[in-house]
C-alpha cells in the first residue's frame, strides 16, 4: 500500500535503527550504557512535584486547561525573559505556552508555512526545525551551523539564489546537537540581514540554562533592539528543571507571528494539565537554585566525559553549553559514516550513541553523546570504549569482509 504524500516527505529516522538495535543487545541481557537520547535522567526538584500533588487535589483543576497557558504561567515566563534577558514581553500577546519546544516549533510551522516556502535551517540540527516544515509544506535550505563569519556568505547566497525568497531562518543556539553558543553581537548581524530581506526569525533558545561559564551565560536573540518586530523565541522546561515528561516550554516574542501559533494551537489542543501548569508556573517564579544544581550536574559529567574518553582514545571536545558533546569519529572508522559507526558502538562497546546523521548529512562524520548517564557509568563506558578501540583493527578487518560477501 502506497505511503501518505506527507509520510513520503519525511527522510528516515536513523535514530530508530539504532534503538531497535541496543533493544534488542538489552532483551539479550547486554548491560547498554545509553548515551544516545537526550531524555534527562535527573529528577524532577520536589519543590515542583510538590505543587504539582497538591494543586491535583483541587477537582476544578481537572478540567480543560488553555490552550494560550493560564495567566499565572505566563507571567512568570514575562518575569524569567525580564530578570535573565532584560527583555519586555507582554504576557497576553507575546508569550504562548507549549506543550514543550518541538510541539511549539511543529505548529509555528503550520501557522506560517505555504506549499513551496523557503526555510533556511541550520545543518545539522535538531530534527524537528527541519521536519516540521517539510510536515508542513514547506522546502528546507541547509545553512553552515556555525556561529561565526563563515555563516552569512551562505546566507547572502540562499536569499538571492531561492525562489521564492526564504520565509524564514531558524537559529538554534546553544546548539543541539554541536553544542556551539552564539553571541549577542552575531545575534545583532541575524537581526539586521533578516530585515534587510523580510525575513522571520525562529529561535530556539531549549538550552539557554545548561552552560558551564558563569560568566557567559547564554544570550536571547530579543535582547537585540528591534528583534521583536521579526522573531519569535522558543524555550522548554525539560532540560532547566529536568521536566521532559511534564511537556511543557513557551514561545516568545513578535505579536503577529505568536497570534499566528496561538490560533492553530486553539484549534488542536487545550493546553497542559492545569497542575501541571501551575506547578512550572512555581518553578519559573523560583530563586534558580534548581536551575544551578542541575548545571553543576551536567559539568561533572561532562569533564569526566571529555577526561575518560580522551584517556581511551577517543576525543571529545568540552561543550561549552547544552547536555550534549559532539565528537568526531575516530579516523580508522569515519569511512563508515556515523550510522554504522553508532552500530558497532552497540555491538561491541555495548554503548549507545546518536548517529551524527540523524541530524543532516553534514554531521555524518559525529556521533553526539548525551550526558545522561552518571558518572560512574560515564567510566564505565570509557572503559567498554578503550576495549573496543584496542581491537580496531580487527573489528575493521571483519566489517570489510562482512561487506565483501554481501
Amino acid at each position: 500500500m502506497e505511503e501518505f504524500h506527507k509520510v513520503k516527505r519525511l527522510p528516515q529516522y536513523v535514530f530508530e535503527q539504532v534503538n531497535r538495535l541496543k533493544a534488542s543487545a538489552r532483551a539479550g541481557g547486554a548491560d547498554i550504557i545509553d548515551l544516545g537520547m537526550g531524555n534527562p535522567d535527573l529528577p524532577t526538584p520536589k519543590a515542583i512535584v510538590d505543587k504539582l500533588c497538591e494543586v491535583v487535589q483541587d477537582p476544578r483543576t481537572h478540567r480543560y486547561s488553555s490552550s494560550k497557558g493560564i495567566p499565572g504561567l505566563r507571567k512568570a515566563q514575562a518575569a524569567y525573559y525580564a530578570r535573565r534577558f532584560g527583555v519586555k514581553l507582554n504576557p497576553d500577546t507575546q508569550v504562548v505556552a507549549t506543550l514543550g519546544s518541538k510541539e511549539g516549533f511543529a505548529n509555528m510551522a503550520q501557522a506560517i508555512t505555504a506549499p513551496g516556502d523557503v526555510i533556511l535551517c541550520p545543518n545539522p540540527t535538531y530534527p524537528i526545525h527541519a521536519f516540521g516544515f517539510l510536515m508542513a509544506g514547506g522546502v528546507i535550505r541547509s545553512m553552515n551551523v556555525e556561529p561565526d563569519e563563515t555563516f552569512f556568505g551562505p546566507l547572502e547566497r540562499a536569499v538571492r539564489h531561492s525562489i521564492p525568497k526564504p520565509l524564514a531562518l531558524i537559529i538554534n543556539y546553544p546548539s543541539n546537537p554541536t553544542a556551539h553558543v552564539a553571541s549577542l553581537d552575531f545575534y545583532k548581524d541575524i537581526i539586521a540581514f533578516a530585515k534587510k530581506h523580510d525575513i522571520i526569525v525562529l529561535s530556539d533558545l531549549a538550552y539557554s540554562e545548561i552552560y558551564f561559564d558563569e560568566n557567559n551565560p547564554p544570550p536571547s536573540v530579543l535582547q537585540v533592539p528591534g528583534a521583536m518586530d521579526v522573531a519569535v523565541e522558543f524555550t522548554s522546561m525539560s532540560k532547566t528543571f529536568s521536566m521532559p515528561g511534564w511537556r511543557m516550554g513557551f514561545a516568545v516574542g513578535n505579536e503577529r507571528l505568536i497570534s499566528a501559533l496561538t490560533r492553530v494551537k486553539s484549534y488542536l489542543d487545550y493546553g497542559a494539565f492545569t497542575p501541571i501548569q501551575v506547578a512550572a508556573t512555581h518553578a519559573l517564579n523560583g530563586d534558580g537554585s534548581d536551575i544551578a544544581e542541575v548545571r553543576n550536574v551536567y559539568r561533572r559529567r561532562r569533564d569526566v566525559m571529555v577526561d575518560t574518553f580522551g584517556k581511551a582514545g577517543f576525543e571529545v571536545p568540552p561543550p561549552a553549553a547544552t547536555m550534549f558533546a559532539w565528537a568526531k569519529i575516530p579516523e580508522k572508522f569515519r569511512h563508515l559514516g556515523s550510522l554504522e559507526f553508532s552500530k558497532l558502538l552497540v555491538e561491541k562497546a555495548d554503548i549507545a550513541v546518536a548517529p551524527g546523521v540523524g541530524f543532516g548529512e553534514m554531521g555524518d562524520d559525529y556521533v553526539r553523546l548525551a550526558l545522561v548517564e552518571n558518572e560512574h557509568r560515564i567510566r564505565q563506558a570509557a572503559r567498554n570504549l578503550k576495549r573496543f578501540l584496542s581491537t580496531a583493527d580487527e573489528t575493521m578487518h571483519n566489517v570489510v569482509s562482512l561487506n565483501a560477501h554481501r
